[in-house]
């Protein structure tokens, strides 16, 4: 017997100001997961996120139900102060993936990654269904 999540994300592109702006593209769009198991999201921009210092700024986010966006990942690699291990990030330039080593039942929620390399930052505004399967 094991448990199941499924989690359904619905991605659209906040507007954009300009032709120039950064395009992020988030796949799975459905992303089915089971508790215990390994997960991996991916985020790919349409410019490089390097700063001047060689350093990719793409950050993950994971917002729950009812719950204000918690920030997990930060310069693409880098957990933010009291998350857990089991979150790690890769990635540099253009292609970049979030990865769960082992999902939990509080994992569940909307996952989406934001640039803030180039003006304006652009983010991924997503719309999640979620259920819990066994």
């Amino acid at each position: 017997f094991s448990q199941s999540l499924h989690i359904t994300l619905h991605f659209s592109l906040l507007p954009l100001g300009s032709s120039g702006d950064v395009v992020l593209t988030q796949t799975p769009g459905s992303l089915p997961v089971t508790l215990g198991q390994p997960a991996s999201i991916s985020c790919r921009a349409s410019q490089s996120l390097k700063d001047s210092d060689g350093d990719s700024l793409l950050n993950w986010y994971l917002q729950t139900p009812g719950q204000s966006p918690r920030p997990l990942i930060y310069v693409a690699s880098y957990r933010y102060s009291g998350v857990p291990d089991r979150f790690s990030g890769s990635g540099s330039g253009t292609d970049f993936t979030l990865r769960i080593s082992r999902v939990e039942a509080e994992d569940v929620g909307v996952y989406y990654c934001m640039q803030a390399a180039h003006d304006p930052p652009t983010v991924i505004q997503p719309r999640t269904q979620t259920s819990l399967g066994g």
